[in-house]
């Protein structure tokens, strides 16, 4: 009966610990921040493309990619905001996947991401998403009515909260979830919702979300539950759902194929953005 008992203390010992980490360390598990020097795009087939500077309201200098739409006249643009774990440097050889012809695009290295200085954190993710903002619409050759954004998994949190704070034309959310509870209790339901300090509720803001959505899910995601992608697409009353069968979290656009930019082209085109083709 001690044994029993001295084994159950250590085990909850243990538990209380874990518990800690999870506490303490939860920003870090969510903000991986890998680092990454940022290639220049005409090493990737991009002649007109450019290294360009986004600074967020707490003067953070983020840099990134530009890539005009071409044409004499300003045309549209998609603003992409990446997954945990990615940079420009790792996404630079499949951006033609990502960016449908005819339309500008940006993406930049959040802070603490790629070569970028700063400390990775939720408020922090929104403010580099309206410095991208501010960096797209100061760019000449973009038509600031007609701005799209694109939220990959973490991406789609920066992807929503930017769509409320400023005219998005459309919102196009790839692998989205709910928020940082219910894709806690997904993956570690040992840990008590109360212990989860993030919030990035995607789910309320989706709720509040006037711009065209469309979510693309895959049914084997392993990451973000498939659910999640239809809880999105129900409160943000989505014009499409597209369903990629048979795809996990890491390869959507591999298993999808020209079937997913495809239909990035078309919902886009539907909703206004009258240069995509």
């Amino acid at each position: 009966m001690i044994f029993v008992l001295r084994l159950a203390g250590l085990i909850f010992v243990a538990y209380l610990a874990v518990l800690a980490l999870m506490w303490a360390g939860q920003t870090r598990l969510v903000f991986l921040r890998p680092r990454a020097t940022l290639p220049d795009p005409q090493r990737f087939g991009y002649p007109s493309g450019r290294r360009i500077t986004a600074v967020t309201e707490d003067q953070i200098e983020l840099q990134g990619w530009f890539i005009p739409p071409g044409g004499s006249a300003p045309g549209p643009a998609l603003i992409f905001f990446y997954g945990n774990g990615e940079t420009v440097a790792t996404l630079a050889s499949v951006i033609d996947q990502l960016r449908p012809p005819g339309m500008g695009f940006l993406v930049i290295d959040y802070r603490g991401y790629g070569q970028n200085g700063g400390r990775s954190s939720e408020a922090g993710l929104y403010r580099d998403a309206a410095a991208a903002w501010d960096a797209m619409v100061a760019q000449p050759e973009i038509d600031s009515s007609r701005i799209a954004v694109y939220g990959r998994s973490l991406g789609t949190a920066a992807a929503l909260s930017l769509a409320l704070a400023r005219p998005v034309a459309a919102v196009v959310l790839e692998a989205p979830f709910t928020n940082a509870r219910g894709l806690a209790k997904a993956h570690y339901p040992f840990v008590p919702p109360f212990l989860i300090r993030l919030s990035l509720d995607n789910a309320h803001r989706a709720e509040r979300l006037e711009a065209p959505l469309l979510v693309i899910h895959g049914t084997r995601d392993e990451v973000v539950p498939f659910s999640m992608g239809e809880e999105i697409a129900r409160l943000g009353r989505a014009r499409e759902f597209a369903v990629i069968e048979g795809a996990s979290h890491n390869d959507l656009h591999l298993v999808g194929g020209r079937e997913v930019l495809t239909t990035i082209e078309r919902f886009l085109k539907q909703a206004g953005m009258a240069d995509a083709r």
